[in-house]
């Protein structure tokens, strides 16, 4: 991957420093950049074998940008792909935005001061994203008639609301400024799905999401928001079944029995 890396910052034309900043399970590699004409860019790479190349998370950030003009996003500059030694390799040269994120890890373990003008972006840019058209799926019914039952003891909601969502709304891809980060995951879920998932990964800091409860309530305090908490808390579940954030698991437990209690 690192010299992966180095072919694609000499075909799109950056000279990259400071620390490597690898993703999730090492299937990306990120690094600053600096380019002639855009200035301070990412250079992001992604792998994978190349029979797996292609589809959702492939070509996410690139029909994003095509799709979100007016959202905050980094800018894409360029693309590149290309094949080696059986694997396939797409990197994507972004503006960096020189903005904090909310946490470092996807759970939020600390308590933050938002202001009211973050949640005028956040609110404004989840209307925008809400209200396009696209043919992408971010979860499925079907998937949702398994995962539910199996993780939260609960029956699987029948979606009748779908709605385009980021797909991967949590305080690690949320800046202070209000851009929103990693776009590879778009497309259709449940209505309130974003906010859902981001209030069930900030669990860990109780105050912080309760705020984003209540700041979210017209989305979350409904039954299409019940079934939407419901439906994050299954998927944050199995993953914490394969070793991701298992603190979290008591929490989620415990937001589940809410949404039940409330529907």
């Amino acid at each position: 991957m690192t010299a992966a890396h180095a072919h694609a910052a000499e075909a799109l034309g950056v000279t990259v420093h400071g620390p490597q900043l690898w993703g999730w399970h090492g299937r990306t590699l990120g690094h600053r950049s600096e380019h002639p004409v855009h200035g301070t860019c990412w250079l992001r790479l992604l792998s994978a074998p190349t029979e797996q190349a292609g589809g959702k998370l492939w070509d996410g950030t690139e029909l994003a940008a095509k799709a979100f003009p007016d959202v905050r996003m980094p800018a894409l500059h360029g693309l590149h792909d290309w094949t080696a030694a059986g694997r396939a390799y797409r990197a994507e040269l972004t503006r960096f935005i020189d903005e904090p994120v909310l946490s470092p890890d996807p759970v939020l373990r600390t308590e933050l001061e938002l202001t009211a003008d973050w949640f005028t972006t956040i609110r404004s840019t989840l209307t925008k994203i809400a209200t396009a058209s696209t043919d992408r799926t971010a979860v499925r019914q079907q998937w949702i008639d398994r995962a539910v039952p199996q993780y939260t003891g609960r029956p699987a909601p029948r979606i009748e609301h779908w709605e385009c969502a980021h797909g991967d709304f949590h305080a690690a891809n949320l800046t202070n400024g209000g851009t929103l980060l990693d776009w590879e995951g778009w497309g259709l879920a449940p209505r309130g799905y974003d906010v859902a998932l981001l209030v069930a990964y900030s669990q860990l800091a109780p105050r912080t999401a309760a705020h984003m409860r209540d700041a979210f309530s017209n989305l979350l305090d409904t039954s299409t928001g019940h079934a939407a908490l419901l439906v994050v808390c299954a998927d944050l579940l199995q993953s914490a079944s394969r070793g991701d954030h298992p603190d979290l698991t008591p929490r989620l437990l415990a937001l589940v029995e809410e949404c039940c209690g409330r529907h």
